[in-house]
């Protein structure tokens, strides 16, 4: 499954709405680590397309970080009914993404 770009415009259609759970990374463009995290999360998606994938720029998508919380970016988030699960802040590897979403 493709990685989504998640905003508040789609959150409820792209996440909240999800029966599964959604793997959320919360990341901005000029953040070194969350540049190194996109292929990982790249390579996760390709690995487990049955996990949907999002990210939320927080530069972009403010109320968005807000809601979750964000403070450190990258933070990765598993969400599901649209509400917070489980979280992991920094550069994860695949084996620690799936270790996130069990």
């Amino acid at each position: 499954m493709a990685i989504q770009t998640i905003t508040k415009d789609n959150f409820d259609a792209q996440v909240k709405n999800q029966a599964g759970p959604v793997l959320l990374d919360f990341w901005a463009s000029w953040c070194g680590p969350c540049r190194m995290m996109s292929p990982i999360l790249e390579q996760f998606a390709q690995l487990h397309p049955e996990v949907a994938v999002g990210k939320v720029n927080v530069d972009e998508q403010r109320e968005l970080a807000s809601a979750f919380g964000i403070e450190s970016i990258p933070t990765l988030c598993v969400v599901q009914g649209g509400k917070l699960v489980r979280q992991a802040v920094g550069v994860q590897t695949i084996p620690q993404l799936e270790n996130l979403m069990k």
